[in-house]
């Protein structure tokens, strides 16, 4: 089916193009959106003469779309989401779910204009293509997580929170509890190391202490 182009169109064309697609694609998206126009004699004149109109509208909505995109530079929502312990959600995130995200920060916006090429299923951090404009885009980065703590947590780390990451945060934290019992350990030898070092010192002594006795019965003797 051949359209006439209302707008611009992402892998389709500019305003005003005279394209060929399919027509479901064409009745159940374009036609319906307004994006486009059957291309007969009628509808090519109507657009003509209206073409000055529309290339106004569009480049003031554009600019509305651009100043929004600039508001929601580096947006970040946080969904929360049950998991299991390797990340797999019992469920999915939908573009319905990012919409209504995104809106509860300020910016309205339809689930049409999240882009997405299938659901999310695992937690994560993932950037979602939002289309405020035919003309302007941009992505929001959607971090699924089991909790808003452990959100915060896979933000810092820059990816999701899984069970071989609590492993490895177990392990660092074993030897810090064990360090105590350690150090007593060590305490407890020293005194015993000491006495083990006294010891032959004090043998010494009495050998010595005991020497002018031995002198002493030599002499009784030659006496």
């Amino acid at each position: 089916m051949e359209i006439i182009l209302l707008e611009r169109v992402e892998k389709l064309g500019q305003m005003g193009d005279v394209v060929t697609v399919k027509p479901g694609y064409a009745r159940n998206f374009l036609l319906p959106r307004g994006k486009a126009l059957r291309a007969n004699k009628a509808n090519l004149e109507k657009f003509e003469a209206e073409r000055a109109d529309l290339e106004t509208r569009n480049a003031e909505q554009r600019s509305a779309a651009e100043g929004q995109a600039t508001d929601m530079e580096n947006l970040t929502v946080s969904l929360v989401r049950a998991a299991s312990e390797m990340g797999q959600l019992f469920g999915s995130v939908s573009a319905r779910d990012i919409a209504s995200a995104v809106a509860e920060k300020g910016y309205a916006i339809d689930k049409r204009q999240v882009i997405m090429d299938k659901a999310i299923k695992t937690l994560g951090l993932f950037d979602v293509k939002v289309t405020l404009h035919a003309e302007v885009a941009i992505l929001v980065t959607v971090n699924v997580a089991r909790s808003l703590e452990e959100a915060e947590t896979q933000l810092k780390l820059g990816h999701a929170i899984v069970a071989s990451d609590m492993e490895e945060e177990v392990a660092e934290e074993a030897p810090a509890e064990d360090a105590p019992a350690v150090e007593a350990s060590a305490e407890e030898a020293a005194p015993e190391e000491a006495s083990a070092e006294e010891a032959p010192a004090e043998e010494t002594a009495e050998e010595t202490a005991d020497a002018p006795d031995e002198e002493e019965a030599a002499d009784s003797k030659e006496s």
